[in-house]
């Protein structure tokens, strides 16, 4: 079998836990390009935050998966697909939210909106402020969400909710669950977060509309993820693999559980996974 795609996650997967590229990770991703693989990157983050993983691995022309599948593409200008929550859902969606103790951040592919308000720990500002992204990624915080959306108005492709407590977040999944349709909660398990996409709207749909737009089957792909939200992805690739410190459930659905990333997992993978593919031009020659 030869693998034309690989498909990784960025946090947890790419990224070591002190949240870095490591040298022997970029040499991998450069190992299998130089294969003619096609990488994408599939992630929770906005646009422009896995533009700037893709430069740092010199795949930025490639078609990145993000907002959790709601907006893909090789630039911001012109995604080859977009769903967002309509402007009137996304202000519903607010209004009820701000009911509940939490901190809500509105997800454009330009910019970000959320509110003041204070949780305990700093579980929030890690995820929130990753350093230096204000620079590139316009953050604003505003006293009420609803007033401002009121003013001005966003369709946005995700909405990402930090609660003060698992009750909160319950209530206010069921709350939600039977007030809107057409929209994709995905909670963390064992966390007081979650977020919310357009109906329909999840990475394993990103990933399929990006190799059906390639023309590669899904069996040819090759895909790496550590999280609950990774298990369709992994499970319907034609290699699903998980980090070492990927959660039971997703250890369970994938073809190989590879090093944490603390250990290079990545790189480990790819170099024993791909060392033995010829190139993909070379291929085709031979089946010419």
């Amino acid at each position: 079998m030869a693998y034309r795609l690989l498909a990784l996650n960025i946090d947890g997967t790419l990224l070591n836990s002190q949240g870095r590229l490591t040298r022997e990770t970029k040499e991998a991703i450069e190992y299998v390009k130089n294969k003619g693989v096609y990488i994408t990157l599939v992630t929770n983050r906005h646009f422009l935050s896995a533009k700037k993983i893709a430069k740092a691995l010199r795949v930025q022309s490639s078609l990145l998966i993000t907002h959790s599948g709601g907006f893909i593409g090789s630039t911001v200008d012109k995604p080859i697909f977009e769903k967002r929550i309509s402007e009137e859902k996304t202000f519903n969606l607010v209004q009820v939210l701000e009911n509940f103790d939490c901190h809500i951040r509105i997800l454009h592919e330009r910019f970000s909106v959320a509110n003041r308000v204070k949780l305990q720990g700093n579980a929030v500002a890690k995820t929130v402020l990753r350093s230096g992204e204000p620079l590139f990624y316009p953050i604003q915080f505003v006293d009420s969400l609803g007033d401002t959306l009121r003013d001005e108005p966003v369709a946005t492709p995700k909405i990402e909710v930090y609660f003060s407590s698992e009750k909160e977040k319950e209530q206010a999944e069921r709350t939600i669950a039977s007030a809107f349709q057409g929209t994709e909660w995905f909670t963390y398990p064992n966390e007081d977060r979650c977020y919310i996409t357009a109906g329909g709207v999840t990475k394993a749909s990103g990933l399929r509309l990006v190799a059906q737009h390639l023309s590669i089957p899904m069996n040819e792909v090759v895909v790496i993820g550590n999280y609950f939200d990774d298990i369709e992805m992994v499970e319907q690739a034609g290699m699903g693999v998980a980090m070492g410190h990927s959660p039971n459930e997703l250890k369970r659905v994938a073809g190989w559980v590879t090093r944490s990333n603390s250990e290079n997992g990545v790189a480990y993978m790819v170099k024993e996974l791909f060392r033995k593919q010829q190139r993909i031009g070379y291929l085709y020659h031979l089946n010419s």
